[in-house]
């Protein structure tokens, strides 16, 4: 118990610490691309989400806007949807839009590295066992992230994004967030990290 206490610590301190150097680091890429999502397309910078943190706790997740300033947003997204603006497709290709998430990790709600933060409703669906995931911060990135990095072009392959993402890529995600539950620690983290760097997909333990 207190070797699992000492790694949680260890993880939060190295998540904390790390995001005000990368904050401090990017600050200009930061304001590069909030002053040209300002100077491209009407409304806010940011775009705010309510998100299911550890232990449940609801935390309103920051990404820059990368769509049109519309307030129905939908839970699912494809590469293909007309409201992202031409700077916003830019953006998430290359997963710039989630930069903000770093104040996120900088609060304490969020990890460098962990399961994705769903809406809320999702973590209804979790059962047993499962329900473990919930006992660690989300993260910006993690093993299920990786392999589902170009998620947004594989739903617009499908029919129905909802239905493949529920019956699909949301249950091997839950399979692969419960293989890192046991199987994360600071080594596997930073390889993860670098991973996300390289865009290489696939983590094997």
């Amino acid at each position: 118990m207190i070797r699992v206490g000492l790694k949680c610590a260890t993880k939060y301190i190295f998540d904390r610490l790390l995001a005000l150097v990368a904050l401090v680091f990017l600050f200009p890429v930061l304001l590069s691309i909030a002053l040209a999502i300002k100077s491209s397309s009407h409304g806010p910078v940011f775009f705010r989400q309510i998100r299911v943190g550890k232990d449940r706790r609801l935390f309103s997740i920051i990404k820059f806007r990368t769509m049109v300033n519309n307030q129905s947003f939908n839970t699912f997204t494809t590469s293909e949807d007309p409201r992202i603006t031409s700077l916003g497709r830019f953006l998430r290709k290359w997963k710039l839009d989630e930069l903000p998430e770093l104040v996120n990790v900088l609060l304490g709600e969020m990890s460098f590295v962990g399961p994705r933060p769903d809406v809320p409703g999702y973590a209804d669906v979790l059962k047993g066992e499962e329900q473990r995931i919930l006992s660690l911060r989300p993260g910006i990135t993690g093993p299920a992230t990786l392999k589902y990095f170009f998620e947004e072009e594989i739903l617009a392959g499908v029919k129905d994004p909802k239905e493949y993402n529920d019956l699909v890529i949301f249950p091997d995600k839950v399979k692969i967030n419960m293989k890192y539950l046991e199987k994360h620690s600071l080594i596997v983290d930073l390889k993860i990290i670098i991973y996300t760097i390289l865009r290489k997909q696939n983590y094997e333990y």
